[in-house]
């Protein structure tokens, strides 16, 4: 049950465009299933625990751009409505804001691409994908002909089809807000033609580009490959597998339409925490392998395309520049607003922020990196 089902809330234009006063963007922003069709992806009976740590995060502090902060500010100033700290397993810090409480649904944003990527991972364990380099029109020939036509799953999963795309978050006539203006219609395989209408601008494997759309045609391959819906399959596959306490929900194109792979997933605090474990134990499930052995490690790896690093995995993003920092090997999932799911392997630490900033990018004062690797090193080994 939704605690905040009976909020005022705003349009998904008027949140993309910045254009909400602070209550009714936290408002839209935990009751984003009121906006379009939804699926609900089903918990298992099992719950995951998430004991209290015998150190409890306390007060931190830390340099960002050349200023001292602390704890307090990064609440504040980053506008957290949630945050939750774990340490091997268990919760160091758990806070809500904005009357946000456990059972509060928040919205990925798209923190959901990284687990839209990681059901191809899941297909692939489980034999529906062949192998991460055949073409995607073999799972989905709607594309055929289409600048997708000669793209690789991997080219995909690195953002580098070389098709054209605008993500804009801003501009109305952008292509990202072109695919919210489909959502709006609410038509059957309205996105996926969409795509099938952009235009290649590189070839593929060649050009990295940050395109929400891609993770859509990403979300319709696993659609496509498995013969079930991507929310099904998440639930039966991962969701009611790891302990999840709560269902989460997920945008639809459209009523029983296809899921939205790169947006719009809601779910609680604790649930993205228990995510970031599933990812740090390298996709194990109740002792199952569920993603093939080593996937985790190299979603989370910076790729060379075209000869140059890309600090971005299979939708996952790899911390750059931290050899010998606390932040060495940790990568995250992110979302506009200020959405975090950090995971760092060595230290055993999952991370989970909700934002609520005022515009969907460029607006966060401190640098979330930055608090990541103090709450690593307070916590200590």
């Amino acid at each position: 049950m939704n605690p905040h089902a009976n909020d005022r809330i705003g349009t998904i234009q008027q949140l993309y465009d910045g254009a909400l006063m602070p209550d009714i963007q936290v408002n839209t922003l935990r009751n984003i299933e009121r906006l379009f069709a939804t699926a609900t992806v089903r918990h298992g009976a099992a719950v995951l625990p998430l004991p209290a740590a015998a150190k409890s995060l306390g007060d931190v502090g830390f340099d960002s751009g050349g200023k001292r902060y602390d704890l307090y500010d990064y609440v504040s100033l980053n506008r957290v409505s949630g945050l939750l700290v774990i340490k091997d397993g268990r919760i160091a810090h758990e806070s809500y804001q904005f009357g946000n409480t456990p059972q509060t649904r928040w919205t990925s944003m798209s923190l959901a691409k990284s687990i839209t990527a990681t059901l191809v991972g899941v297909a692939i364990q489980d034999g529906y994908i062949e192998c991460i380099d055949d073409p995607i029109v073999q799972y989905l020939p709607a594309l055929e002909g289409s600048a997708y036509d000669g793209v690789s799953v991997r080219d995909l999963l690195q953002m580098a089809s070389g098709v054209g795309w605008n993500e804009t978050y801003t501009d109305p006539l952008s292509d990202r807000r072109r695919m919210l203006e489909v959502q709006g219609t609410q038509t059957p395989g309205g996105v996926l033609k969409l795509m099938a209408k952009l235009p290649r601008v590189a070839a593929p494997g060649t050009r990295w580009n940050y395109s929400t759309g891609e993770t859509h045609v990403v979300g319709a391959l696993v659609r496509a490959a498995v013969g079930k819906p991507v929310s099904q399959y998440l639930s039966e596959r991962i969701w009611s597998r790891v302990g999840m306490e709560s269902d989460a929900s997920w945008w639809l194109e459209s009523p029983n339409g296809l899921e939205v792979g790169g947006s719009g997933l809601s779910a609680t605090l604790r649930d993205y925490g228990r995510f970031g474990l599933f990812l740090l134990d390298d996709g194990l499930a109740g002792g199952e392998r569920v993603l093939p052995n080593g996937w985790i490690e190299e979603a989370s790896s910076p790729k060379i395309i075209n000869g140059e690093q890309v600090d971005y995995g299979y939708m996952l993003w790899p911390i750059a520049d931290t050899k010998g920092t606390p932040n060495e090997s940790a990568f995250e999932a992110r979302g506009i607003f200020g959405q975090h799911l950090y995971m760092n392997p060595r230290a055993g630490v999952v991370i989970v922020v909700w934002g609520a900033l005022p515009k969907p990018k460029g607006m966060a004062p401190i640098k979330d990196d930055d608090f990541f690797a103090a709450v690593v090193e307070a916590l200590g080994p």
